[in-house]
């Protein structure tokens, strides 16, 4: 099969390629990265005025499955996330079993097999049943097929345990995805201040997160282990991150785009589709999470793609779950919020949401960059076509987004993955 993309911006950042370009691909790799192609091939798509960068790559997501079918499965998660632009999917352990042993592990593996749309590599619990009380296998995990180690969802209580999973995952060339929630204080609904008071629920402090942060910085300067910490939202979280960084303490990050796309504010307008952990912030927390990806703290976007039905979700705030779906309304939000107000440039872009996820998954000998030989994950967009975002043009098989109703910008046309156009716009 040879597939040749016509006329497109191409962008890459390992290669410092910002220009028109001609792609070929053949088979399942990229043959070809020339100004002008000419070629007898299958299939020709013309890419004018459409953007060409490496398939992004998603370090953080829920698909449910097993146990929440419900909500989303690895069938309709996978699907939603190739009409975002994803090629490669990571999800999280806090399912039903949880993937703290073999079986359950390659159950999922399987599954995203049969599925076939995109890359996933699952993550595999830190505990067993992530109840924080015993270990999982780490090396019996790691050769099952677990990209990395995480109890997401859930926060590692003990710090002992924490240490010795964190030096265990190092060991094996891995890392844990750490999950910072001090549950002493941790309780409520949003963010404390202002609108948890007007709305009289309890406030989650910010502390909660920064707390567990500074004892992953601590387990990592200590013990020379890499961590890695999720999610980020707050000012102090990044500063505390840049600050260890420049000790050359092996941590990194990842912050959603929700975090630099909204406030705590927004909870008035969406409600529970608002909701999440950890929640949103205060302006200056979202100009920081901004600060911190132009400045190079933050090391990659995720998504933390959360599906929940709209039954779950049409509670009182205080009872609503948290989490929002994610992979369907990333890239827009980054245009948006990030590359459009100069924040970033496009090659910055790819290298937070591409090539430095490939990279930190240690899977960047075959992605995350356009090269010859490299495999054909490859995400077409048009940055400029506008859209209203509707609950009827959702992928996910939930439909728990605060993006709904709201004008967008950035519209994937196709997702290429391993060679073979997963999603076209239609």
């Amino acid at each position: 099969m040879k597939l040749l993309l016509k006329n497109g911006n191409v962008i890459d950042y390992k290669n410092d390629i910002d220009g028109k370009y001609d792609i070929l691909i053949e088979n399942d790799k990229i043959s070809k990265v020339e100004k002008d192609i000419k070629e007898i091939v299958d299939k020709e798509i013309d890419c004018t005025n459409l953007y060409i960068i490496p398939g992004m790559i998603d370090m953080h997501c829920h698909l449910r499955e097993p146990g929440g079918e419900h909500k989303e499965t690895i069938e309709t998660g996978s699907k939603s996330a190739v009409a975002g632009g994803f090629t490669t999917i990571c999800p999280m352990p806090n399912t039903k079993p949880t993937p703290d042993n073999i079986e359950t592990l390659q159950k999922i593996i399987q599954e995203a097999k049969r599925v076939n749309l995109c890359n996933i590599l699952p993550y595999a619990s830190v505990s067993k049943g992530e109840k924080g009380e015993e270990l999982v296998n780490f090396e019996e995990l790691k050769k099952a097929g677990a990209i990395a180690f995480s109890d997401d969802g859930m926060p590692v209580v003990n710090s002992r345990m924490m240490r010795e999973a964190m030096i265990q995952a190092d060991k094996l060339g891995t890392f844990v995805a750490s999950h910072c929630e001090e549950k002493s204080v941790s309780a409520g609904a949003i963010n404390a201040g202002k609108v948890a008071e007007e709305l009289g629920v309890q406030g989650v402090l910010p502390e909660a997160e920064e707390i567990m942060a500074a004892r992953e910085i601590v387990i990592s300067e200590t013990n020379n282990v890499r961590g890695h910490i999720c999610h980020i939202s707050t000012k102090t979280t990044k500063d505390m991150i840049r600050d260890a960084k420049k000790r050359d303490v092996k941590i990194t990050c990842e912050t959603c785009p929700h975090y630099f796309t909204f406030t705590v504010g927004e909870v008035l307008k969406s409600g529970s589709n608002a909701k999440m952990n950890p929640p949103l912030r205060e302006e200056k927390d979202r100009q920081a999470i901004i600060q911190g990806l132009e400045e190079g703290t933050i090391d990659c976007i995720v998504t933390d793609h959360a599906p929940h039905t709209e039954i779950e979700k049409n509670v009182e705030l205080s009872k609503a779950p948290n989490g929002i779906i994610g992979f369907e309304t990333a890239l827009s939000a980054e245009i948006m919020n990030l590359v459009e107000p100069g924040h970033i440039s496009y090659l910055d872009l790819v290298r937070l949401t591409s090539y430095t996820p490939s990279k930190l998954l240690h899977i960047d000998k075959e992605r995350g960059c356009i090269e010859v030989g490299k495999k054909a994950d490859i995400t077409i967009f048009d940055p400029k076509e506008e859209y209203v975002y509707t609950k009827e043009m959702i992928v996910s098989k939930s439909k728990n987004s605060p993006f709904i109703g709201k004008k967008l910008k950035g519209k994937v046309k196709y997702t290429i993955v391993n060679g073979r156009i997963a999603y076209k716009d239609k």
